[in-house]
């Protein structure tokens, strides 16, 4: 066990060093510009070498189950610092955030969207149990977390989450690159589509804010600070906000949509 760890702690540096020398690369597309993070191409260069045509040899006890199992068990202690860098954010603004506090409270209704349009959705093609898990908010840290601790990783709620995580990852990103510049575009304020960028994933808020802080970058700071407020709030108050509210409406809309099947 302790082996084949130290194969994944190496194997993890190698390719964080590659994405981390590839960076933050952007890609302009007439007048979009696409926002790619380092941890987009983290994930892709795990994924592929993940395939089974590739997974021989040393790459054969990297993605041993034994690593995958303690991946999927301590997944959630990586997420921890960042929360310490949107506290940093956000303090010399304090004041001004605390004063429009009441709007970052609103949004947190739009995390009841993912369960009334997601879930009928997902159970409309098939899905069941993994509904669960990928229609519970989107499928960011903490669901990842209520998820893994009511069902585990490895039931089928475990992998619609794990599945809704990846994808996020890999598109929101991009999705949100191109949509907050359209937005301002159109002509909605600076500042509440970085108040929008907070929806609890951080590839996402760090995806529209830089797209924001590049296309208004006299605003950086109050970009970055209110993005990381929302995206604190959204953190903190969308944990309530799913336990109390989202959890048993998806409970409900799940029985009564998928009979026999009682979660």
């Amino acid at each position: 066990m302790k082996f084949q760890f130290l194969y994944l702690l190496v194997f993890s540096l190698i390719v964080i060093t590659i994405s981390e020398l590839i960076g933050f690369q952007s890609i302009a597309l007439g007048a979009v510009k696409i926002s790619i993070l380092p941890l987009v191409f983290a994930i892709m260069i795990t994924m592929i070498l993940g395939l089974t045509i590739f997974r021989k040899g040393i790459l054969k006890k990297v993605y041993s189950k034994s690593n995958i199992q303690f991946s999927n068990k301590y997944l959630l202690f990586i997420m921890l610092p960042l929360m310490a860098r949107y506290g940093a954010d956000v303090a010399p603004h304090i004041r001004e955030i605390l004063s429009i506090g009441w709007v970052f409270l609103i949004q947190e209704i739009g995390n009841l969207g993912t369960v009334l349009i997601g879930l009928p959705a997902a159970i409309l093609i098939g899905l069941r149990r993994e509904a669960i898990g990928a229609t519970l908010g989107i499928g960011r840290e903490g669901e990842l977390a209520y998820i893994s601790e009511k069902y585990t990783l490895d039931s089928d709620e475990g992998r619609g989450v794990l599945s809704l995580y990846i994808i996020g990852t890999l598109f929101g990103a991009i999705f949100f690159s191109i949509f907050a510049p359209l937005l301002l575009d159109v002509g909605f304020r600076v500042e509440a589509l970085a108040m929008a960028s907070g929806v609890g994933s951080a590839s996402m808020m760090t995806a529209a804010s830089s797209t924001l802080v590049a296309r208004v970058p006299e605003l950086e700071s109050t970009i970055l600070a209110y993005a990381s407020a929302s995206q604190l709030l959204t953190s903190f108050l969308g944990t309530f906000t799913m336990v109390f509210l989202a959890v048993p409406l998806q409970r409900f809309m799940y029985n009564l949509l998928v009979r026999g099947d009682k979660q």
